[in-house]
């Protein structure tokens, strides 16, 4: 359990979790995959953060005109897109072990409930979900884009790191 032991309790607490809803097989080898996987996925994020022009920030207003992604501690996206008329295109898409969560939701016209900070979850008055597991990371563009652009490069990071989740959950399941 190496890698699993370094990692913080609220994570491996949601490795449980996700081991319990998984259908993969209980025990220390299942937890120890996750870990391992987890930690890879960490780094897509952040790999598709630095390649993308984003910056991490820890506080996401939800009246900013600017877009978000989101890495949840359950290693789960959401991508906000940017404030257009009041409202924006929001997007979840869970790591696609879990079973008691949807595969991927998204609204057209999604409203925050309230701002994101690190750590809290992401409620929505209308949105994917009604609401996230804590948040792990935030992301936004570190350029002044249209909301068109901005949206478009949000999905495409968002895509880009969904194919390396889906990979690295290939070794997983094997």
């Amino acid at each position: 359990m190496e890698t699993f032991n370094t990692l913080s309790e609220m994570i491996r607490n949601h490795i449980k979790q996700i081991a319990k809803t998984s259908g993969l097989p209980e025990g220390d080898e299942t937890l120890e995959a996750l870990a391992a996987a987890w930690v890879e996925k960490k780094q897509c994020f952040e790999d598709g953060v630095s390649e993308n022009n984003l910056d991490e920030v820890d506080f996401f207003a939800k009246d900013t005109d600017k877009g978000a992604l989101a890495l949840t501690y359950s290693g789960s996206l959401i991508t906000i897109g940017p404030l257009v008329d009041g409202v924006r295109r929001a997007e979840y898409t869970s790591i696609g072990l879990r079973t008691d969560v949807p595969g991927s939701a998204v609204e057209e016209n999604a409203i925050l409930s309230s701002d994101i900070e690190k750590d809290s979850v992401v409620m929505f008055e209308k949105g994917p979900i009604q609401q996230s597991s804590p948040i792990f990371k935030i992301a936004v563009s570190n350029e002044d884009l249209e909301a068109g652009e901005e949206e478009a490069l949000l999905t495409q990071v968002t895509q880009d790191i969904t194919e390396e989740f889906v990979e690295v959950n290939k070794t997983i399941i094997q």
